[in-house]
């Protein structure tokens, strides 16, 4: 059973154009993704969908395999079943997204080991959130899950609600998780949710997962120790710079 890793590399990202090209330090956002997911043992390969020539060219230059797909893609789950169409003896999909540089390689065999158990089809991770200001940022999104940690619901909002304390006071708990933007999919689960039509909550929170929940699909959530942090913005990428000393 081989295990894929499909990083998605869109050229035209709303909030920070042409981010999988910015540089941190010496090398590139999606260099240092690549070659965080390529330090994981239990990944059989790595293809960097791609939907730019410079892009391309960039990926290239590093030695990585790379995969022309649609500019037409509404998110990064319909570009890795693109790719997998075209892929033979592949029974498992992990979907890291092109803007973790710091992902840790311990985190995607977290999910590996999650997705071998087979308790679903579609697993992902969440971190326990250890900072208040995260709780009100609607660039972490929030998962909440039920006692067997399967996802109930995905959001942008402070969630849970903590009814009786001011919004601005709500403040950590054991049940305050943020959601790591990682995917493990079965391969037909993979085809099948990229057939689906964006749901009416994907819609309002902007959040792909939502979808998935409105059609049935189970997310089996798994807890990860290893925090990370996703390049949205320019003062992320800023903060990305001083990690790195660059």
């Amino acid at each position: 059973m081989s295990i894929l890793a499909v990083i998605p590399a869109r050229w035209a990202s709303t909030r920070l154009p042409q981010k999988v090209l910015r540089m941190i330090g010496d090398k590139t956002m999606i260099q240092r993704v690549y070659e965080k997911v390529r330090a994981c043992s239990g990944i059989d390969d790595v293809v960097i969908a791609v939907d730019n020539a410079l892009v391309a060219e960039c990926v290239e230059s590093f030695g990585a395999k790379f995969m022309f797909t649609s500019i037409d893609h509404q998110s990064g789950t319909d570009r890795c079943a693109e790719v997998i169409r075209s892929q033979k003896d592949c029974s498992y999909v992990i979907n890291v997204q092109g803007d973790e540089p710091f992902i840790n390689p311990k985190t995607i065999e977290i999910l590996i080991d999650l997705l071998k158990s087979r308790k679903a089809r579609i697993v992902s991770l969440m971190n326990p959130i250890q900072n208040a200001d995260e709780i009100h940022n609607p660039n972490i999104v929030k998962v909440v899950v039920n006692n067997s940690n399967e996802a109930l619901y995905f959001s942008r909002a402070a969630i849970p609600y903590q009814r009786g304390v001011e919004l601005k006071e709500f403040s950590i708990n054991s049940s305050t998780y943020k959601h790591q933007g990682i995917y493990g999919f079965e391969v037909d689960a993979l085809l099948e949710v990229s057939k689906l039509a964006p749901g009416k909550l994907e819609l309002l929170e902007k959040l792909e997962q939502l979808r998935w929940l409105e059609n049935g699909y189970k997310i089996q959530m798994g807890i990860s120790e290893f925090p990370t942090m996703g390049i949205d913005t320019e003062e992320d990428l800023e903060k990305a710079r001083r990690i790195v000393g660059a």
